[in-house]
């Protein structure tokens, strides 16, 4: 559990409970599956308010069928796709999924460009979701669907980047992208994140002015299949107004 604290944010959603996984990778011979199938399980038992997946789902379309079973049992969750989901990545065998297959799968909103506004707690959330594709192109502008008028906005993309590319009009802002630096050497006051070496943002939560980003560390692996000093991770994010 993480302690957020949002800002502007109404009294009634203090406590509001928003559950953030990213990076599954599934679809290839990892300790990642195992890990994102206990995340699964205990995000399910833990009944959030909001569950959030922030992309790279599948690294192979094999991956696709035990992603369906898993967020078929998770129930609703929103969730936007990341640069493994189309392919776009230095791994020379990765498969690109289709999104309205995954768009079609019982109890998944999923975000490309676009918002969605649910009312949690008797307030209006408004929940926006980055296409890794506009992203990419520099042609992503979410602070342009934004609703004024909600209690309580967020935003979904996979690359944590976002943060520096936009106004500073989100309440929260949830990326993966980086895996903690998945093969990590600690030393004396900090460590060597050798799969993001110039990295910003890599893991945890931040501030940006009166904007908060978390930055998940996943629960799969790309390249090698196994982390070294940089655990999985499914984050329960508890929020607290000011």
């Amino acid at each position: 559990m993480l302690e957020v604290t949002l800002p502007g944010v109404p009294a009634e959603l203090d406590g509001l409970r928003i559950a953030h996984m990213s990076d599954f990778h599934l679809g290839v011979p990892s300790r990642g599956r195992r890990a994102v199938r206990e995340a699964v399980g205990w995000v399910s038992a833990r009944r959030p308010d909001l569950v959030c997946i922030t992309g790279d789902l599948v690294s192979r379309r094999s991956g696709m069928r035990d992603l369906e079973l898993l967020l078929e049992g998770l129930g609703p969750c929103l969730v936007v796709l990341g640069n493994h989901d189309f392919a776009d990545s230095r791994d020379p065998f990765s498969q690109r999924v289709d999104p309205e297959t995954l768009a079609r799968i019982d109890g998944v909103t999923l975000l490309t460009d676009r918002s969605i506004t649910v009312t949690v707690r008797g307030r209006r959330a408004q929940i926006i979701g980055v296409d890794p594709r506009t992203y990419a192109r520099r042609e992503a502008h979410p602070d342009l669907l934004i609703d004024e008028s909600v209690d309580l906005r967020i935003l979904l993309c996979h690359f944590p980047g976002i943060v520096r590319r936009i106004p500073a009009a989100f309440h929260l802002i949830l990326a993966g992208h980086y895996h903690g630096g998945q093969i990590v050497v600690p030393y004396p006051g900090g460590k060597l994140r050798l799969a993001h070496l110039r990295a910003r943002d890599v893991e945890g939560l931040y501030e940006y002015g009166l904007t908060r980003l978390h930055v998940s560390p996943g629960l799969g692996t790309t390249f090698v299949p196994f982390r070294l000093f940089s655990r999985p991770e499914v984050t329960e994010l508890v929020v607290r107004s000011t």
